[in-house]
């Protein structure tokens, strides 16, 4: 199972995925009046990807080869 990068939506903050380099279309957090679906403003907007963190573990490689540390 592949999981999707997330982010904060530009307009309303939610944690979104992110897919193809756009923040995923989501509806806005405030609840619904009618029974029209409505997007949130920040649905599809542009993202730069990498930009958040280089590792997801946190465990950066050093810069020099050589032997890993075993634990």
């Amino acid at each position: 199972m592949s999981h999707s990068p997330r982010r904060a939506c530009p307009a309303c903050g939610r944690d979104c995925a992110v897919t193809a380099g756009r923040i995923a279309r989501h509806d806005p957090p405030a609840p619904r009046d009618r029974a029209d679906l409505v997007s949130c403003p920040g649905s599809r907007a542009r993202v730069v990807l990498g930009a958040s963190a280089p590792t997801l573990d946190g465990f950066a490689l050093p810069e020099f080869p050589g032997q890993l540390p075993l634990f």
